[in-house]
């Protein structure tokens, strides 16, 4: 009872779908990676759209945040747009508004907090990785989703491999291998499935939730004072 929106991701949500959340007296957002599944999101009557760039963790699209946000933006104004993908700290926040965009979504940067349930190895592969050591593959869920490279995602590159399977199917395939891989700590996360953004590269400590978004502010505010003594001055 108290979730007041429900966000979709993987294409435009059905009709039935926003109309059975909108009875409830919720918000219904929207994930995209295009300016078309946009302007398809929004005839379909979404409350909010979610602009995630190529940067971002897990599924996206191929054209990059800071190309996506402003597109998207002026594509279905007045709908409200966050921007989404690679946003790890306030200074990308301060790009994103100044853009257009009424607030932001971020994802990866909460894998390491203290209150994740991601395990001990994991946490220990995203503090080691920089924002190179990103994939964007098919191979967990069969549709394009950005991870941690590691021999499994090299594997399925290899000429030699077969094409990954359309989603659900290659999900059935790598879960339970996920799963297994798991139970042997370090040596196994080699063939986990480890989905983050680039900004991982950032991503070098485990803080508490409150210590992360106390810096978000900060950065932000920081980030917000240097432009406007940069406007004074040239202004003055």
């Amino acid at each position: 009872p108290k979730v007041k929106l429900v966000a979709n991701a993987l294409g435009t949500p059905p009709a039935d779908v926003i109309d059975r959340i909108h009875d409830s007296g919720r918000l219904m957002a929207a994930l995209c990676g295009a300016t078309k599944h946009a302007l398809a999101q929004k005839k379909a009557g979404v409350d909010v759209l979610i602009a995630q760039g190529h940067e971002g963790g897990g599924h996206c699209g191929e054209i990059g945040s800071v190309v996506l946000w402003p597109e998207v933006i002026d594509a279905v104004a007045p709908l409200p747009v966050l921007a989404a993908g690679g946003i790890g700290t306030g200074r990308q926040i301060a790009a994103a508004l100044a853009m257009g965009a009424q607030g932001v979504w971020t994802g990866s940067i909460w894998l390491t907090v203290q209150e994740a349930d991601t395990t001990p190895v994991q946490r220990d592969s995203y503090f080691r990785a920089t924002s190179a050591d990103t994939v964007r593959s098919r191979s967990f869920t069969g549709k394009p989703a950005r991870m941690l490279r590691n021999d499994w995602t090299q594997a399925w590159e290899s000429p030699e491999a077969p094409k990954p399977l359309p989603m659900p199917m290659q999900y059935m395939v790598a879960a339970p291998a996920a799963a297994r891989a798991r139970r042997y700590g370090e040596k196994g996360n080699a063939l986990g499935f480890n989905p983050v953004g680039q900004i991982v590269g950032r991503m070098n400590e485990m803080r508490s939730v409150k210590e992360v978004v106390y810096q978000l502010v900060e950065e932000y505010l920081a980030a917000v004072e240097r432009l406007e003594k940069l406007t004074s001055a040239h202004t003055a």
